[in-house]
């Protein structure tokens, strides 16, 4: 207690002075304790391996025998850029993606917009489309080989029935990118769908009503409208389909092989036969990398060419 003497002689009593509260450093460091198991886990199976692949690549390892092996400076790098394999499977990657992105992009968003409208029944309709994104690779690939076949197979049944010569929708080129692109849509485009379902969930319905009150029909609606409210989300959704079409893998794998030859290998694939089938795990390493630098560059150009666009509009 502290004591103080007024100026007419009476006394007076004041209660100490409270220490301030720690309630901040203590959220602080529990927020650290709590994340501190992701942590420990995104160091050791992540960060750990993506480090020890760089070292990886400036050494001469390979898959069986332990340790690194003979270092070889730069010299898996010079390789990889001299490559006319590597460059041959990055540009199936690079086709692959500019087959499956706008349709997963432009499909979704219209699905979306359908689905938004429906007045009966819309959980239904968004488990349709979402539905098929649960499947494992494996099933949806086992049910589009057989719809394939050639001897067996619905499609070139169908063609056959209305006077129509069936292709070789998996052992010709072409085909088998079509094919294998038309089965990646099929199967992914429930995650792009529930990204622009929530995207239309968050403009407000006032807009829409005022849209109405002033006669505006539902195209005009949705390209004045929609599309520019709508704006972030497409672009979040464009961005995070080209780097996942940029690392397909397990569909052309279990389909084609990288077949006919290797005219459908994507990059993933060639990394892969490089690493387990030739048991180059130092060069397969090294091209990882490359690889890893040049979809880094992409995601940074498409967000430098959206802040110029959100500028510019």
């Amino acid at each position: 207690m502290a004591t103080t003497v007024i100026d007419d002689g009476t006394f007076t009593t004041t209660r100490p002075a409270t220490r301030p509260r720690r309630g901040g450093r203590d959220e602080n460091r529990a927020g650290w304790l709590f994340s501190a198991p992701f942590m420990v886990l995104y160091l050791l199976f992540l960060i750990g391996p993506a480090v020890y692949g760089l070292v990886m690549s400036f050494f001469n390892t390979t898959s069986v025998k332990s340790g690194l092996g003979e270092s070889v400076g730069l010299e898996n790098y010079r390789d990889i850029f001299t490559s006319s394999d590597f460059w041959s499977s990055m540009g199936h990657t690079v086709w692959f993606t500019v087959l499956t992105t706008p349709p997963l992009v432009i499909l979704a968003f219209l699905f979306a917009v359908l689905a938004e409208r429906v007045r009966r029944g819309k959980a239904l309709v968004r488990f349709i489309f979402f539905a098929p994104f649960v499947l494992p690779v494996t099933s949806v690939t086992m049910i589009f080989t057989w719809l394939y076949a050639g001897q067996v197979g619905l499609i070139p049944h169908w063609l056959d029935a209305i006077g129509l010569t069936p292709p070789n929708l998996l052992g010709e080129t072409k085909w088998a990118f079509i094919s294998v692109a038309a089965l990646t849509v099929w199967w992914t485009l429930g995650f792009n769908f529930v990204l622009f379902l929530a995207g239309l969930q968050e403009i407000p319905t006032d807009v829409y009503e005022a849209a109405a009150i002033d006669g505006s029909s539902p195209t005009r609606t949705l390209r004045s409208v929609t599309l520019p409210l709508l704006r972030p989300t497409i672009v979040l959704v464009t961005m995070l389909q080209i780097v996942a079409s940029l690392q397909v893998f397990n569909q052309m794998y279990l389909m084609t092989n990288g077949g006919p030859g290797t005219s459908t290998r994507p990059v993933m694939e060639y990394i892969y036969d490089i690493g387990f089938s030739d048991y180059r795990a130092g060069y397969a390493s090294a091209a990882t990398m490359v690889y890893f630098v040049i979809v880094a560059v992409v995601s940074v150009v498409w967000f430098v060419l959206r802040r110029q666009f959100s500028k510019a509009v």
